[in-house]
């Protein structure tokens, strides 16, 4: 995050700094008389020079180049910096990576995505279908930032309507080796005035810079992106732990935060909130949605008409369960569906794992096969009428593709974000596209449902 930061400080005056840098050297070196350092403080010191000076040297020499190297170079710096957040307790890390993102300390995309990756769903352009999931940005305080890593979307919360602390800590585990996460934070969130002052604020800013920079942009230019500007936001509602109504927390949440929204999901899908999965029941579902649609519809919209509605699932539900479900969407034309949450289930691939035994929902590459295979299930059981949106150990292009040939029109990750940092999404595009060319599909549309036909 740092490397950014760094390199567009260097990129203006290299030469200044450089030697500024040699002076404080010189000075700091003669007048400082310092305690003998264990051998293994200076190795530290040792390795934390050599690697600032690599980023340093490397940003002086990318920032002569191009444009489109230079942002690769930086993407490719985050790989140096990333390691260090797994030497933080995993909450710190992930409070750290969100006030990077929200202060600018990341890189940002200035390379094209691949045409080949280019779709509309719901009416709305994506520049690419990988989109960052809920509960990294739950209190939407990085939107900007981090739909400018290059993330055809972003979804924020679970947003609840009063404010909650969550469960208590700690309540996220690494499962490192398996490349997994198991979390019970319970909807740890600021509440839906916070997250809609903070909406509200960025909307405004980005409506500014839209009709001052409206001259100089093309008039036929194709455009991407909905109301978080460079890509598509999606808000992601909650309830109360201790609601009584779980319905009206989420007519709540529509009156309050729809407006800001590309796109609504009704999380009923989280295991750490008691009797949330229960709202996945045929008949709860249908009264829920039905209620959460009328909130919606009944609000004044212009042209572009109201956000659409998906709904969360669980991955650990039975066929039955899908059935219903596929039932209530396609008779309720549900906008659509997010395949799916976290697991409670302990694959055998983590049972082994001391962490394992942690209560919680566990995410990442365990996840993949299971989600997956709901995913295949559920792109049948709609006839692929509606919209899915593939999510559960995504962690490569080739796993982004499998997703899409299951039914997936979109798809979504977060642990291997978490794990993989910045560099990981120009890298799932890229292998994405190939992906798809190699097996001769034009577009995203030809892949979609691709195994289910």
């Amino acid at each position: 995050m740092w490397a950014r930061v760094g390199c567009k400080f260097l990129r203006q005056n290299v030469s200044k700094n450089l030697n500024l840098g040699s002076r404080f050297y010189s000075a700091t070196s003669s007048s400082v008389v310092r305690p003998k350092l264990p051998q293994s403080s200076r190795k530290g010191r040792l390795l934390t020079g050599a690697t600032i000076s690599l980023l340093i040297g490397g940003g002086a020499y990318a920032s002569t180049v191009d444009e489109a190297t230079f942002c690769g170079w930086l993407f490719s710096a985050t790989k140096v910096v990333n390691p260090f957040f797994a030497l933080l307790d995993p909450e710190v890390a992930h409070r750290l990576a969100v006030t990077a993102a929200s202060r600018g300390w990341v890189p940002r995309e200035k390379r094209p995505d691949p045409s080949i990756l280019g779709l509309e769903v719901w009416g709305r352009r994506f520049s690419n279908p990988i989109g960052l999931s809920a509960g990294f940005d739950k209190n939407a305080e990085a939107v900007d930032g981090l739909l400018g890593i290059g993330f055809g979307f972003v979804e924020v919360g679970s947003v609840t309507p009063v404010p909650q602390d969550g469960n208590p800590k700690p309540r996220i585990f690494r499962l490192k080796s398996e490349g997994a996460i198991i979390n019970r934070c319970g909807f740890n969130s600021e509440g839906i005035v916070a997250v809609a002052k903070r909406l509200g604020a960025q909307h405004g800013k980005r409506k500014l810079d839209e009709t001052s920079n409206a001259s100089s942009s093309s008039s036929d230019e194709i455009k991407h992106g909905g109301k978080a500007g460079p890509g598509i936001l999606g808000v992601n509602l909650g309830k109360n732990k201790t609601s009584e109504d779980p319905d009206a927390d989420y007519v709540q949440g529509v009156h309050t935060l729809s407006q800001y929204a590309d796109y609504l999901v009704i999380n009923v899908s989280s295991p750490n909130t008691p009797g949330l999965r229960q709202l996945q029941g045929r008949k709860q579902l249908k009264d829920l949605v039905k209620k959460v649609q009328a909130a919606r519809d009944e609000m004044q919209w212009g042209e572009e008409g109201p956000p659409p509605l998906l709904v969360k699932i669980a991955p650990d539900l039975s066929k039955q369960d899908l059935e219903d479900i596929a039932a209530v969407a396609l008779a309720l034309r549900l906008d659509g569906l997010i395949i799916s949450n976290t697991t409670i289930s302990r694959p055998d691939s983590v049972s082994k794992d001391p962490l394992a035994s942690e209560s919680g929902g566990l995410s990442g590459k365990p996840l993949f096969d299971l989600s997956t295979d709901i995913l295949k299930e559920t792109y049948t059981l709609t006839k692929g009428r509606v919209p899915l949106i593939g999510c559960g150990g995504i962690s490569s292009g080739a796993d982004a593709y499998k997703k899409i040939r299951a039914g997936a029109s979109l798809v979504q990750l977060y642990t291997a974000f978490a794990y993989g940092g910045p560099a990981l999404i120009p890298q799932i595009k890229a292998e994405l596209a190939e992906c798809l060319e190699k097996d001769g599909f034009k577009s995203i549309y030809e892949a979609v449902g691709a195994d289910c036909r």
